[in-house]
């Protein structure tokens, strides 16, 4: 039993890992969050309040983070760093806050940790180490050399590279975990699975960048979730740990198996124009979390856990529709 920060705990992956951590644990949880478009209250709702707290506040401000860091000062005690902006299509479109907040955040984070010696880990993209060929056996290991492709990544490899600095200068008490593609509830719609998920729902045909070639490699964010625990209660200070689950699909498998799932033609959807630098592949090989950590996925079935997550789509469109007609408005502004 500990005390967890976990910022961008009201985002996708991070509001995943809270419901995780307070359901499967007896850890208390505090999140920091600034609630930008992509953090959702409702994402929290329900949580107890004995366990759970919610602080609205900026990462890049020593004046929030410092005195939220102090706090922490047992030995279950950790800093969970999820906050990040993440979305490609963004950075492409302005970067600067992908520059404020992966980077200068994550400085004032481990500028933090490091003051009050309080065990750290960094949470991060499998998108620092670029892309593989479509036809290529390899997959990314923790040896891959880092080749970023857009604003979003290159900022995250940024702030993986602050985090080794810091531990190898300053002795912080570090992990990174580096994961590819998280699906499930709560996930924003401007992401790839919710968006064609809401457009069926909503009686629209979904969007496809390009040929629909590009293959990534999904993980249910349960299972990223585990394994961060795992990480922290088992991980070696200045280890960096891969995390998959063997979910190779190409985008276009993943929208004709959301279609049928629904009820619809596999092949009712429109291609549009693609992304620029759009990475061809992602793939993960997580033996070194598996065979050091003993860690495994439970959710190995990828069409089991679409299914599950279609139908928390279905059953929360309150959840997802305030935040709808304004993504499909900046996409149609783009052609997409």
């Amino acid at each position: 039993m500990g005390r967890l920060l976990v910022t961008g705990g009201a985002g996708f992956i991070g509001s995943n890992f809270v419901h995780y951590v307070l359901e499967n644990t007896g850890h208390t949880v505090t999140v920091l969050d600034k609630l930008t478009y992509a953090g959702n209250r409702a994402s929290l709702e329900g949580l107890d309040p004995q366990r759970f707290e919610l602080v609205v506040g900026d990462i890049a401000d020593a004046s929030v983070v410092d005195p939220l860091v102090a706090q922490l000062s047992g030995p279950g005690d950790a800093v969970v760093h999820y906050a990040a902006e993440s979305h490609n299509d963004n950075s492409l479109n302005d970067p600067s806050p992908f520059l404020t907040t992966n980077i200068i955040g994550t400085f004032t984070l481990i500028e933090a940790a490091r003051k009050h010696g309080v065990r750290f880990h960094h949470i991060s993209t499998d998108e620092v180490y670029g892309d593989l060929e479509l036809d290529d056996p390899a997959r990314f290991t923790e040896q891959t050399p880092y080749n970023p492709s857009s604003p979003y990544s290159s900022t995250k490899a940024g702030s993986d590279l602050l985090v080794r600095a810091w531990v190898r200068s300053f002795g912080l008490q570090a992990t990174i975990s580096n994961c590819s593609n998280n699906y499930g509830p709560y996930q924003h719609v401007e992401k790839f699975i919710p968006r064609q998920i809401t457009n069926v729902l909503r009686g629209e045909r979904p969007r496809l960048y390009g040929k629909g070639e590009n293959v990534r490699d999904w993980i249910h964010a349960n299972d990223h979730s585990s394994a961060v625990l795992t990480i922290l209660e088992k991980g070696v200070i200045g280890e960096t740990y891969l995390i998959g689950a063997d979910g190779e699909k190409n985008n276009k498998e993943v929208v004709e198996l959301i279609l049928t799932e629904l009820g619809q033609p596999a092949d009712a959807y429109d291609h549009v124009t693609d992304r620029a630098g759009h990475d061809l592949r992602y793939a993960i090989d997580s033996t070194k979390l598996r065979t050091e950590l003993g860690w495994t996925p439970q959710f190995s079935d990828f069409e089991s856990g679409l299914a599950d997550t279609i139908a928390w789509y279905r059953d929360n469109e309150a959840w997802w529709a305030p935040s709808k007609d304004a993504t499909e408005a900046f996409y149609a502004s783009k052609g997409q």
